[in-house]
Order: structure tokens, then sequence, then C-alpha cells
């Protein structure tokens, strides 16, 4: 599939700047209208977006694409816990998919995530092949993660200095972590 023309330049702005409506409709449209059933919507229920590294792509008006960051934690079977990012969903107009959009919201993301101190630890749930050749995250130290419901293991990834490599659960971050 080749991603339909974009006649005027796109936009990469904060996704507090967007409508919520918008936003639902597009991941609606990404995603369909099951996707809260997803594992990753577990992983994070409860918590608000991190608005310092979530965006909107847009030309003009129209919005394009769309990725959302959140705060989640990896409680450790040891009994520490880590704070980590999960990145995602990107959303992309099924229109404009295959056209760099994603991979443009994505590294925004992870520039705005190192910037905010914050890029250490850094989770989501997708292709191991497309996320591991633009963006480093991989399954090596996920293999003794528990997530809040089915997953494909491999599709399980991460990326930073900070990802713990040892048995425990990835869970929204409830509480503060020291």
């Amino acid at each position: 599939m080749v991603a339909a023309k974009i006649d005027s330049p796109i936009t990469i702005v904060p996704i507090a700047d967007i409508a919520s409506e918008r936003v639902e409709r597009l991941l609606d449209q990404a995603f369909g209208v099951e996707r809260h059933d997803r594992t990753a919507y577990r992983i994070r229920k409860g918590m608000p977006v991190l608005p310092a590294l979530s965006f909107a792509a847009l030309s003009q008006e129209s919005l394009l694409g769309t990725i959302q960051c959140w705060p989640v934690r990896f409680a450790c079977d040891a009994g520490n816990d880590v704070a980590m990012v999960q990145i995602g969903p990107v959303a992309v107009d099924p229109a404009h998919q295959h056209g760099g959009i994603g991979r443009m919201l994505t590294n925004r993301a992870l520039d705005a995530a190192a910037q905010e101190g914050l890029g250490d630890a850094l989770t989501l749930i997708g292709d191991p092949e497309y996320y591991g050749r633009f963006f480093g995250f991989d399954a090596s130290r996920t293999a003794q993660w528990r997530v809040p419901g089915p997953v494909e293991p491999h599709r399980l990834l991460a990326r930073g200095a900070g990802v713990p490599a040892r048995a425990g659960m990835l869970c929204p971050r409830i509480h503060a972590l020291a």
C-alpha cells in the first residue's frame, strides 16, 4: 500500500493541542474500536498521558497521526520498582500509512523523552523488526516480564540503560517511585 500524497508540510504539535475526540477517532480508525481490550491498554490503565512526550502530526488542519506515551512501572519480583515510559499507540490515518509519519512521531517522542530525562527505560509492544531497525528496541531483556494480558513475547520490546532484565510485572505507575 502506498501512502496518499500530502500536499502541505507536516507539522508536529503537542497532542494536548488536539481535541481528544479527534485523537480517539483516529485511534479507532487505525486500531478498531476494540483496541481498549489490548494488553498495552491494560498496562497503562488509569494513567494520564505524558503530555511532554505525546504528539500529533498535522497537514494544515488534517490529523494524520498521533503518538502517546504513558508512565508505567516494572514491579520487580525482587521487591523494587523501576519507573518506565510506555511508547504508543502510534496511530496513523490509514490513508497515510507507510509514508514515514509514524517514524517521524516516534523520533519526536524519543527525542522528548531524552530531553526530559525519561529515556533510560522505555517499553512498547510492537513489531520487533521495525522498532529494532529504526529505534533500537528489542526483546533481549524482557523474557522474564509479565504483563496483564496476552502478548507475543518477541513483541514486548524495551530500550535504555535502565531497562530491567529480570522477572517482574509491567503495570500502571500508580504511586510515585523513589
